[in-house]
């Protein structure tokens, strides 16, 4: 009885242990990005590029709610005069899988030129999308689009990476996944911390996947 007492014991106090390590990391994330992070447009300082991180798309090329917004935060920064053009990055690591083309194709049916946007089809997860935006594409002064839950992960790894990269936030509804993808996001955090203390490069530096 006594060691199962024991047993229980150090579950309980390793569950609380992992609950706070969890936490902590994600109050350093939070700490180091809140200034960078806007809600209000009339407030974001101007920047050169919005960069659109890719997100779910449905087999018919719709976008996901989550993504759509997304881009449609994107085209308000650029209608406001906020920036000048657009990087869309995302998975298309298949042929019957491409969210960079939906957002494009989304772009253009809003009216955006298609030479004011840069494709990213290489942008397999948050870190790799804020790596490639910077090394490959040279991008200097961007803001990001995202979730409010996304964003400090996101800036995190752009500022320890180097970067000067702001983030506005994307939210315009009530998400049905939004509870699963905040309890992932913490999860998300230690690998991209792991991942910034690296410096680890992206599984391609090519402009595209084969």
């Amino acid at each position: 009885m006594k060691r199962v007492k024991k047993i229980i014991l150090a579950s309980v106090i390793g569950l609380v242990l992992i609950i706070f390590v969890v936490l902590g990391v994600e109050a350093i994330f939070q700490r180091q990005t809140a200034g960078l992070i806007y809600k209000d447009i009339s407030r974001v300082p101007a920047s050169e590029t919005v960069i659109i991180l890719g997100a779910s798309v449905h087999a018919n090329g719709k976008l996901s709610p989550i993504l759509q917004d997304r881009v449609d935060t994107a085209i308000r920064l650029y209608e406001n005069g906020r920036v000048n053009n657009f990087l869309v990055t995302g998975d298309h690591r298949s042929d019957d899988y491409n969210e960079v083309a939906a957002m494009v194709s989304y772009l253009e049916e809003k009216g955006i030129d298609k030479s004011l946007i840069t494709s990213d089809h290489a942008g397999l997860d948050t870190y790799d999308s804020m790596y490639r935006a910077g090394k490959l594409f040279d991008i200097k002064s961007a803001t990001v689009v995202t979730q409010a839950f996304h964003l400090p992960r996101t800036l995190f790894i752009a500022k320890n990476l180097g970067f000067d990269y702001q983030g506005f936030v994307a939210d315009q509804r009530h998400y049905q996944t939004e509870y699963r993808l905040k309890q992932r996001e913490k999860l998300a955090n230690f690998k991209a911390l792991w991942e910034v203390l690296l410096k680890k490069k992206p599984r391609t530096l090519e402009a595209r996947l084969n």
